[in-house]
């Protein structure tokens, strides 16, 4: 087989680079979605979705790339975090204001909508999405919403909420405004909460009866950690999820987690939870286990 070390040419070299590059960026993204159905438990393994890398994906990949080869830009975010992080948390230097950069990324609108089981056309009247950032997320579920309400600690990314016109929730608000919702998102939250029960019992009671459903990201494993200014600190509740493998610990975030806050598992796919890169590194790349999840039977006329 022809290798790259054979080639005289220069020009050539670089070509089969390129192949062998892009070869182990295909495998390496392959393993994003991949899963042993065997780890799952018989209870969720029904309902598992697989997904892959789709054309949104890949657009934000590239983008990320795009902006990683900005030298004199990355030189410039590096200054002011390293300036900043004493007194600003992690996020708000990230944030539009003043840097403008760390844009997450979860799931596509063509993954969303596999998830919920929904078509492009669907509409409902509320969505709340708890901990939105900067709002790139909340728009791929939004547009299937009339109304698109969100929740954010951080200031600079609470202005960045407010411009693309999302009505703006307190944390400690939208539990009690009596305001029902088809929708709740919760991605990434659950590992970054003081009381993550707490927080699941008021997402069951905001749904909208029946019919509400909460879309919910967790990085696996699970390791909660609370950021406080620009330290990063235990949580209050600490949430023990058993399992070492990605399938045992969404097996047991099915049974045992959700069950506690009286939510069941109606489908779980596994995506990347992918971030803006540095000057270092293109983008970065966590496991998340994300759930679509309904109030259970049982719960759902409880107070």
């Amino acid at each position: 087989m022809w290798t790259a070390k054979y080639a005289r040419s220069p020009l050539v070299r670089s070509l089969f680079a390129n192949v062998h590059e892009s070869q182990a960026v295909a495998a390496q993204t392959q393993e994003w979605y991949r899963i042993c159905p065997d780890l799952l438990g018989e209870s969720v393994r029904p309902l598992f979705i697989g997904s892959h890398l789709d054309r949104d994906t890949e657009d934000f990949l590239r983008r990320s790339a795009e902006k990683s080869g900005w030298v004199f830009t990355q030189l410039y975010h590096s200054l002011v975090s390293t300036m900043l992080s004493p007194v600003v948390s992690r996020t708000s230097i990230n944030g539009r204001v003043f840097l403008g950069r760390g844009s997450m990324f979860v799931f596509s609108a063509d993954q969303f909508q596999a998830l919920l089981r929904i078509g492009p056309e669907w509409r409902a009247d509320r969505l709340l999405d708890l901990g939105a950032g900067d709002g790139g997320v909340t728009e791929v579920m939004g547009a299937h919403f009339r109304e698109v309400y969100a929740t954010e600690v951080s200031l600079p990314m609470q202005w960045h909420l407010q411009r693309k016109n999302y009505k703006l929730l307190g944390i400690d608000e939208w539990q009690h405004t009596g305001l029902q919702y088809d929708v709740i998102g919760c991605l990434n939250l659950l590992d970054r909460c003081d009381d993550p029960l707490h927080l699941l019992r008021d997402i069951r009671k905001s749904l909208v009866p029946k019919t509400g459903r909460v879309v919910l990201a967790a990085v696996l494993p699970f390791q909660p950690y609370v950021e406080v200014g620009g330290k990063w600190e235990r949580p209050k509740e600490h949430l023990k999820i058993a399992g070492k493998t990605w399938e045992e610990q969404v097996t047991n975030l099915s049974k045992e987690v959700f069950g506690q806050a009286g939510l069941e598992v109606e489908a779980v796919t596994r995506l990347p939870y992918l971030c803006e890169g540095d000057m270092y590194n293109e983008y970065y790349v966590l496991d998340d286990a994300v759930f679509v999840l309904k109030a259970s039977d049982d719960t759902e006329n409880s107070p």
